[in-house]
């Protein structure tokens, strides 16, 4: 008996521990199972949400793409109502010329007409003229009908006289001008002289480098007694044994580089010694011009000119112009005017001279504003060789 009640205890706490242990288990099996569906839950949750943005994205990217064609097909739109009105634009113009066009045609038509109505009108009187005039001659003697005759022939002739001549005048121009030109050709043909290059720089040789010291002087003072007197500027750089003297008179140049040769010859350079040289060279200078204006005015052959003109005249040999020497060329236009003058009838001698002193005013255009032809002008006024 206890043994069965033993193992009846034994088998309740069995049974006890069974459902304890079932209970566990189903306890544990509800908890995976909930937590399993809830990491369900978050995952489907999760893809919806991915999905949800997938889906947004999507409907953006075709939002766009609806934006866009719709955007080409209203550019399109409206480039092609632009070509319209364009088209139409242009129409209108076409129709505007057209409408102008008639109105033109009209207008000249109605002038036409009056042009017409204004001849008939003549040719009316005209008949008139001549009906009176039949009846007029019809009752005049042999002697007026020939007399009237000799008149009308006479003023036929005049008119087809007036005409011929009118021709003869066209004609003979044609030939004067390719006459002139065969003239022209021949004279410059005839005379031609050599040119220069144009400059506004001279450059000075100098036996050594040491000169350059010797020429800047002491605190700078014999290059600016230099400079002071004769107007230019003098660069002195890297260049070996050279000075360059700059300045846009010619005349000015000249009197720098004959001082600065004859200051390097003496070898003395100081400021007393550098005004020495320049007045010099001054003198010399104007002895050159002078010489070169009256050899100028021999060589062209005329005479009675201005000493002060001559003077301006020399000016021009140390000026060069377009490339070339200023007084030569006053020189070769004095010969060609002095060869056209003596193939086209006119004075010689009045044309040479207008040659020589056509460029007169370069002299001192450099001095004076004013284009160079307006200065030569009052020149040759003041001393009176304006003709």
């Amino acid at each position: 008996m206890p043994d069965i009640v033993v193992v009846g205890l034994v088998a309740l706490v069995a049974a006890i521990v069974g459902f304890g242990i079932a209970l566990l288990l189903r306890r544990s099996f509800a908890l995976t199972s909930e937590t399993t569906a809830r990491a369900n839950a978050d995952r489907l949750l999760a893809e919806a949400r991915a999905r949800q943005n997938q889906i947004i994205l999507e409907a953006k990217d075709e939002a766009l793409k609806v934006a866009k064609t719709a955007e080409l097909e209203n550019r399109e739109r409206r480039a092609e109502l632009q070509r319209y009105e364009g088209r139409l634009d242009k129409k209108d113009e076409q129709l505007d010329q057209k409408i102008a066009q008639v109105d033109e045609r009209d207008r000249r038509l109605g002038q036409k007409e009056q042009e017409l109505e204004a001849e008939r009108g003549k040719i009316a009187q005209l008949q008139d003229e001549q009906r009176t005039e039949l009846a007029r001659v019809a009752s005049l003697t042999m002697e007026e009908a020939r007399g009237l005759l000799l008149d009308r022939v006479e003023e036929e002739m005049r008119d087809i006289t007036g005409r011929k001549v009118r021709e003869l005048e066209v004609e003979a121009r044609e030939r004067a001008d390719e006459r002139a030109r065969d003239i022209i050709t021949m004279a410059l043909q005839r005379y031609a002289a050599e040119h220069t290059a144009e400059h506004s720089v001279t450059v000075v040789a100098l036996p050594s480098d040491d000169m350059k010291g010797r020429i800047i002087g002491r605190e700078g003072r014999n290059i600016r007694t230099l400079e002071t007197l004769t107007g230019v500027d003098l660069i002195i750089d890297d260049t070996p044994e050279a000075v360059v003297v700059s300045g846009f008179d010619p005349i000015r140049r000249e009197v720098a580089k004959r001082a600065l040769e004859r200051l390097l010859v003496d070898g003395r350079i100081h400021p007393a010694r550098i005004e020495e040289m320049v007045g010099k060279a001054r003198t010399e200078i104007d002895q050159v011009m002078k010489e070169a204006a009256e050899a100028a005015i021999y060589e062209v052959g005329i005479g009675g000119l201005n000493p002060d003109l001559v003077k301006l005249l020399g000016r021009l040999h140390f000026r060069t112009s377009y490339g070339q020497n200023v007084l030569r060329h006053s020189i070769e236009v004095a010969h060609v005017a002095g060869m056209l003058a003596s193939e086209t009838g006119y004075d010689p001698q009045t044309m040479k001279r207008a040659g020589l002193l056509h460029d007169i005013g370069k002299a001192i255009d450099h001095e004076v504003e004013g284009p160079h032809t307006v200065i030569g002008g009052e020149l040759l006024k003041r001393y009176g060789s304006e003709r």
